[in-house]
């Protein structure tokens, strides 16, 4: 019977925790800006750092916020690409 008990406490405490974290996950749920997925696909996905921010993922972030205007932060994208996302992060509203 006493592992009856501790079979229920462990159930009625797991569904208490997943309650919890669904209603937590409503209401703290952080919106990422939709533009830094754009620019990091258009970043050459090295993340050497030599931007200055700690990989593409946070040169993409600076991007978006609009902290960084220039597509040549990043030291390791050329040419076309480089025109390509300068374009991008001018037309951003």
């Amino acid at each position: 019977m006493k592992y009856i008990y501790a079979v229920l406490v462990v159930l009625i405490a797991g569904i208490i925790l997943a309650i919890a974290l669904a209603v937590a996950d409503k209401f703290l749920k952080v919106e990422e800006n939709p533009a830094k997925k754009d620019i990091e696909a258009m970043l050459p996905g090295a993340n050497c750092g030599a931007c200055g921010f700690p990989g593409c993922s946070g040169l993409a972030q600076a991007m978006a916020d609009k902290k960084v205007k220039d597509a040549h932060a990043c030291k390791v994208i050329k040419g076309e690409k480089a025109n390509e996302l300068q374009t991008y992060i001018n037309e951003m509203k």
